[in-house]
């Protein structure tokens, strides 16, 4: 593998072992009340495709992802695993496969070390994955801030998506800051291609 000290492009890279996914925003759309019921959760278009994709290609995925409605008392455990039944199935139905799901329950205030932008979650999945010396082969595909924070923590290639529900300019610019050349795309579908081209 072959990394630019700088100005990271996902097309430096000779291989990328895993790539990890936060969920909302990413995979799905995102709301700024929570996903919290099986119906509101909706792939966005070419999320599962691409998962899929990258599946094909032998590339590992896994998902890492902040689910604060369950430690606030707006989701309950049973409904939460409906969520994750529901998008486990549309992304199998799809192609793809996910060998690794860590999801943080905890409310901001609990001062956790795997709600993002710690690092713990992403800790928790180069473990499971075997990859734990090898994180600068990992891509994590976020769409805030928090996801490009916990990614660096975590020693991770940080990529930023477009499509979740913030400003996305704003979130580019703050993490350009943090990671001079992150590799920006509108999609998952989009940074995928890039991923897999020749």
């Amino acid at each position: 593998m072959q990394l630019c000290p700088a100005g990271f492009n996902i097309r430096c890279m000779k291989q990328v072992c895993a790539v990890v996914l936060d969920r909302d925003g990413v995979i799905n759309f995102d709301s700024p009340d929570y996903i919290l019921t099986p119906e509101q959760w909706q792939p966005i278009p070419g999320s599962l495709e691409a998962i899929a994709r990258l599946t094909k290609a032998g590339i590992a995925v896994a998902i890492a992802s902040n689910q604060s409605a369950l430690g606030r008392g707006t989701l309950d455990d049973a409904t939460f695993e409906a969520i994750q039944t529901k998008m486990m199935q549309a992304i199998t139905d799809a192609g793809g496969e996910i060998v690794h799901m860590a999801y943080c329950p905890h409310a901001p205030e609990d001062d956790c070390a795997c709600r993002k932008p710690m690092p713990g979650m992403l800790y928790e999945t180069l473990q499971t994955l075997g990859l734990s010396g090898r994180a600068g082969e990992v891509l994590f595909i976020g769409d805030s801030l928090r996801d490009v924070e916990a990614g660096v923590a975590a020693g991770m290639i940080p990529v930023l998506v477009q499509s979740g529900y913030g400003d996305a300019e704003a979130i580019h610019q703050k993490a350009d800051s943090l990671h001079p050349g992150i590799a920006v795309y509108p999609d998952l579908a989009a940074a995928v291609n890039a991923i897999l081209e020749p």
